[in-house]
C-alpha cells in the first residue's frame, strides 16, 4: 500500500548535518550557503534552483543564480540534499534524504513524497550485481495528481 511521505525536517538536524560534511570536505560555512539550506528545509515543493534563488533574494539581495546553482550542486554532491530527476523540467531538489519516492504531475509539474514498503523490500535480480554496487533505490512516478484531476 503507498503512503504519503510527510517527514518533517528540521532546520537545527540539516545544519548539525551540513556542519559535520563540510567540515570533513573542508567546505566554509557562508551565510549564502546556510540560507540556501534553510530555504529548502522549509520548502516542501521541491523547488528548482530558480525558485530557491528568487525566494533567497528577498533575505540576501546580492545573492547570484550561478552561486544558487553552484551551491545546490555542490549540496547534491555531498548528499545534503537530492535532486529530484523530473525529465523535461528543470531540476528539482530535496532537503529530505531519507529513503522515499516521488510522485510527478505531469500537468503542474507539482511533486510528492510517499512511501512504498513494497517496493523498498524487492530483492534485486542476481544479474543487477553484474552493473555494480546498488548504494540506492528510488522510484519517480509521473501521473497526474489528485488536484489536477479534479478540474478536468
Amino acid at each position: 500500500m503507498l503512503q504519503t511521505h510527510a517527514m518533517a525536517m528540521d532546520f537545527d538536524s540539516a545544519l548539525e548535518k551540513f556542519k559535520v560534511i563540510s567540515q570533513d570536505k573542508g567546505l566554509r560555512l557562508t551565510h549564502q550557503r546556510l540560507e540556501i539550506l534553510r530555504e529548502l528545509v522549509g520548502a516542501k515543493d521541491h523547488p528548482s534552483a530558480e525558485m530557491v534563488f528568487g525566494r533567497v533574494r528577498r533575505r540576501l539581495p546580492t545573492i547570484s543564480l550561478d552561486t544558487v546553482y553552484r551551491t545546490l550542486s555542490t549540496f547534491d554532491d555531498l548528499g545534503i540534499i537530492m535532486r529530484v530527476p523530473v525529465t523535461g523540467d528543470q531540476g528539482r531538489f530535496d532537503a529530505d534524504t531519507s529513503p522515499h519516492h516521488h510522485f510527478v504531475c505531469s500537468r503542474c509539474k507539482s511533486i510528492y513524497d510517499f512511501m512504498w514498503s513494497e517496493f523498498d523490500q524487492l530483492v534485486l535480480p542476481d544479474d543487477s550485481e553484474a552493473l555494480g554496487r546498488v548504494d540506492d533505490r528510488r522510484v519517480v512516478v509521473r501521473g497526474v495528481c489528485q488536484e489536477c484531476l479534479g478540474t478536468q
